[in-house]
Parts: C-alpha cells; structure tokens; sequence
C-alpha cells in the first residue's frame, strides 16, 4: 500500500466523545433525559454514547451538540483532550527520596487522584473522602484507624475504603512507601 493510500488513523479511528458529552452535560446540569428531549435522540442511546458503546453518526452528534448549547469541532476537541497518557517519572533516578515526601501520580483534574507517600508519614488528622479510596503499601507498614476499627497493613496489602469512612493513617516503618488512589472528590458517585 503506498504512503498516499494510507488514511488518517483519526478517519479510521471510532469517535470517542462519550466523555466530553458527559462532561458537558454535567456541567450544564442536564439530565440524560433532558438532552433526549432537547436532541430527539433516546435516553439508551445517549447513553452508550457517553459509556462509549455506541457510535454517533455525524447527523447524532450534531444533535447532541446543539442540544449541549456546542459545536461538534468542541467536543471532538474536548474528546481528544480526555484521552490522556501522563507519565510521572520518579524522583532521584528512581530512588525513594531519604525523607518523608508527598509525590502525586496523577497531574490534573481527573476521574481519579493517586499519591504515594515515602518515609514516616503521620499526618496527625483525619480524612474523610466524598469517594472511594483505595490504599496500597507497595513496601514497609502502615496502620489504618477506621470507623473505630484498627487495620495493621504489611507489605503488599491493600485497603479499600468506600467514600464517607472517616480515618486516620500512620506509616509504622521508616522505608514505607505508600500508593492512595481516589475518585476524585468532584465526581458524583450515585448513591447506593
């Protein structure tokens, strides 16, 4: 095949808007309901769009964009934008700095937040996230009071607290290193 008769991969590629239609959505406060009504498209198939299960022809995504109060261009755009690869490279070459530190994997507004903690953490005050949170002692110990409970994690334990658990936590050894991934606290998460 030549050069010349290769395609774009963005012309092959499917168009992945789902995440920018909900996020425009959301930010005008609609209801999937009320973009059907306002785009004459079925709440099912907004739907798939935003979980990216279905393909909106050209016609449906104008649709969706007038009803968003957009334009197409914008919300292929903010799709694009929304399909991130970050990496965060270790400090010091990939050596755990030799004091306690606070380093944030994931840089920006996201879905989801993560942070890993080295060295003798004890931030002395308790949390209480919107959202699930998970923890991961990648290496040393920690210890987790949670609702009145004590959890005494080693290394390669993982604790999952759902939003809404108040707790505290403490490294218990000095080479600990610690990863916490969240939702990110402006992410609704619907009530159970």
């Amino acid at each position: 095949m030549d050069a010349k008769d290769a395609k774009d991969p963005k012309e092959t590629e499917p168009l992945r808007v789902g995440a920018a239609v909900r996020r425009r959505r959301r930010a005008l406060d609609l209801t999937l309901a009320a973009v059907a009504e306002r785009s004459g498209l079925s709440v099912p198939f907004l739907s798939q769009i935003e979980n990216e299960r279905a393909r909106p022809s050209t016609r449906s995504l104008q649709r969706v964009a007038d009803a968003l109060e957009t334009t197409t261009a914008r919300l292929l755009a903010a799709s694009d934008a929304a399909r991130t690869i970050k990496v965060v490279r270790a400090p010091h070459g990939g050596e755990l700095p030799p004091t306690a530190s606070t380093r944030r994997l994931v840089r920006g507004q996201h879905q989801l937040q993560a942070l890993e903690f080295t060295g003798e953490q004890d931030a002395g005050r308790e949390f209480e996230h919107r959202n699930d949170e998970l923890m991961y002692v990648a290496d040393g110990a920690a210890e987790v009071e949670a609702e009145g409970r004590a959890y005494r994690l080693a290394r390669g334990d993982t604790l999952f607290l759902s939003g809404g658990v108040r707790h505290r936590w403490r490294a218990t050894a000095p080479d600990t290193r610690i990863i916490v991934v969240t939702v990110s606290d402006h992410i609704e998460t619907p009530e159970p």
